[in-house]
């Protein structure tokens, strides 16, 4: 699932690219993942110009000079990639779900929207109603969002009881963060994932914020790095716990432990995050 380090990246670089462009076509091949009927979608977006690409929690947001936005949740498996443009053309790819191209002086220029499991929900709403949108109106402030100080995270964490890692990963309470940042998030705060945040003490509350802004700022300069132009690319090689079970930790050289409650994946050092 791409989270807020890769997805920082593509909102930048699509913004660069694309921003000031029409769209002069679009070519649907699976619709399943758009949530309004095909010819809206089609008229809401044909001769658009895009104005810039926003990264809001997990969504990516599209703004276009009709004051509407491209609002898309890739969920697990979705991603954009591009078809011809800044890393030349790539082959047509079987889970394409829609295609967007775009004028440009020099080159045809344009993205496909690809989804392996068809999970993502994309959405084509006026600006005014983006609050409108599933999962978007109900999430709480994004992990990066200066006005999330310490005092607000604090408050808004007395409202959990369950596992520290359960909180993190839900949008409710902090947008942007997913199965691999949390267990990062931890790995660096120290603390177990399934530790019940009912038993942490202010000073390690205090932690787990500086460890999120800590691990998000850290990830989101070296996935950049990787990513490049490339922005289907979801670079983890360089996490320090997450999927990297059995092998040694990078502070204590202890065994990564790795175990799968309701089939999702947690990454940690028993020895450096005991509880």
């Amino acid at each position: 699932m791409p989270e807020i380090p890769e997805l920082q990246h593509v909102a930048r670089i699509l913004t660069d690219q694309l921003a000031g462009r029409p769209i002069t076509s679009i070519d649907v091949q699976k619709p399943i993942v758009i949530r309004l009927p095909r010819e809206d979608f089609e008229a809401g977006l044909l001769g658009a110009q895009v104005r810039s690409v926003q990264r809001l929690g997990k969504f990516l947001l599209f703004h276009t000079d009709r004051d509407s936005v491209l609002a898309v949740n890739p969920m697990l498996t979705g991603r954009f990639q591009w078809i011809s443009g800044p890393d030349g053309k790539q082959k047509p790819h079987a889970r394409t779900c829609f295609t967007l191209r775009f004028l440009d002086d020099d080159r045809p220029l344009g993205i496909r929207y690809i989804d392996e499991r068809y999970l993502g929900k994309v959405y084509l709403v006026d600006a005014e109603d983006l609050d409108h949108v599933p999962v978007l109106n109900e999430q709480g402030p994004d992990a990066l969002d200066p006005d999330l100080t310490l005092d607000v995270f604090l408050k808004r964490l007395k409202r959990y009881r369950g596992q520290v890692k359960n909180a993190l990963v839900n949008a409710k309470f902090i947008a942007g963060i997913g199965n691999a940042y949390s267990d990062e998030i931890l790995f660096t705060a120290g603390i177990h994932p399934f530790t019940k945040i009912s038993t942490l003490s202010d000073e390690r509350r205090t932690r787990l914020y500086e460890a999120m802004r800590e691990t998000l700022d850290w990830a989101a300069e070296i996935a950049a790095n990787e990513i490049g132009r490339k922005i289907d690319r979801k670079p983890r090689d360089f996490l320090n716990v997450h999927r990297k079970g059995g092998r040694p930790c990078p502070r204590c050289e202890s065994a990564i432990s790795e175990v799968s409650p309701n089939r999702r994946v947690t990454s940690f050092c028993r020895t450096c995050q005991p509880s």
